[in-house]
């Protein structure tokens, strides 16, 4: 594979840091054209969907894409703002904040992005620009708290296949998970004691994160065990007992079993035991999108009213909260332990100084540039 030509180097340039927050991805318009483009990226992903990737070629091109892209199309039309794809407008917002709250606590020379897995802006893209402003230092943080191999392990594998062409490989550190995190952890019981503080507290609190196939728990992706000990941390902090509270699993697709139990099935179980009222959050998603505000926010709400329930409150993601924004900017700076981002004026003149005197060598040693 031939390497990506380098971008042009200036001897004695004081090298950049970088911190790039990846989402999922989300179409660029609520069309059935640019949702099948979309899914058609996501669901070619073999971390996506692991089944042989020719029988899977057939019923994603001539099944699924023709059928589902116009369906999802309507879906996407009934959350899109006026900004545009809510996952999008809260990931910018997210790293615009971030950015300002490092900043805060000291990062100078500290470039902050937004990525997406799928659609735009693609991770390579941003990773591409990161390089031609000069930043050597990079550290991913995926907007998934829990890991599966499904999600951040498919931002590694674009990552890793993106600097496989690359000849001057930065450096890298990648974020892998952050179930347990005190300031995530905090961050959510906050925001559903807001919620409460205005609405009054549900008989049931559900957790609903977002499925997967159970046989990847059963070949050893830690996604499950991830989940529930978020569920777990949550529910201590919010002094709930074991009865109060549930965590089930949204967006179930195909035939094949998924984690247990399911989302809509057990509101409308809930329902129908005499539960009047529930909350619902989804502390697997830190921005809302369409899985939360259309599936949840609108069908689950409809499955629980419907079976006989009478009050379902659905507590918003995290979004910009700023707890959320303390907790990301604690996050990634404990993962940039060690790099030069937290300087003093003193130490940023030795370091110009440094760098114009290692300038002038390389001029003299013959250098271009």
């Amino acid at each position: 594979m031939p390497f990506q030509p380098e971008p042009p180097y200036t001897h004695g340039t004081v090298a950049r840091s970088a911190v790039v927050l990846v989402n999922l991805g989300t179409p660029d318009a609520p069309t059935a054209s640019a949702v099948r483009r979309y899914l058609k990226q996501f669901l070619s992903d073999p971390r996506v969907v692991e089944i042989p990737r020719l029988v899977w070629w057939f019923i994603l091109n001539l099944i699924i894409l023709p059928f589902r892209s116009g369906q999802s199309a309507k879906k996407y039309a009934s959350i899109w703002t006026k900004q545009g794809s809510p996952l999008k407008v809260h990931t910018q917002q997210q790293a615009t904040l971030l950015a300002a709250a490092l900043a805060e606590r000291g990062h100078d020379g500290l470039t902050v992005a937004m990525a997406m897995r799928y659609g735009s802006p693609s991770l390579p893209e941003v990773l591409a620009q990161l390089k031609s402003e000069g930043c050597e230092r990079i550290a991913i943080l995926p907007a998934y708290p829990q890991y599966s191999a499904t999600t951040t392990g498919s931002i590694y594998d674009a990552v890793f296949s993106h600097y496989a062409s690359v000849r001057n490989v930065p450096e890298l550190r990648m974020i892998k998970q952050y179930h347990e995190h005190d300031t995530y952890i905090t961050a959510l019981r906050d925001s559903v004691l807001a919620h409460w503080a205005s609405h009054g507290r549900p008989e049931k609190l559900v957790m609903s994160f977002h499925g997967v196939p159970k046989r990847t728990l059963m070949l050893g992706d830690p996604y499950h065990c991830q989940c529930l000990k978020t569920a777990r941390l949550l529910a201590e902090q919010l002094s709930l007992t074991k009865d109060q509270y549930i965590v089930t699993f949204q967006s179930r697709f195909g035939k094949a079993e998924w984690l247990q139990p399911y989302t809509a099935p057990t509101l409308i179980a809930l329902a129908q035991q005499g539960v009047k009222r529930v909350d619902l959050l989804c502390p697997g998603f830190t921005s809302d999108c369409l899985e939360t505000l259309e599936e949840i926010a609108m069908e689950a709400k409809h499955d629980f009213e419907t079976a006989g329930g009478q009050v379902f409150h659905y507590i918003p993601c995290l979004n910009e909260t700023p707890a959320w924004i303390t907790g990301m900017a604690e996050i990634a700076e404990q993962h940039m332990a060690g790099w030069p981002t937290s300087r003093t004026p003193a130490q940023r003149a030795a370091e110009q100084q440094a760098g114009q005197q290692a300038r002038a060598a390389a001029l003299a040693l013959g250098a271009a540039n």
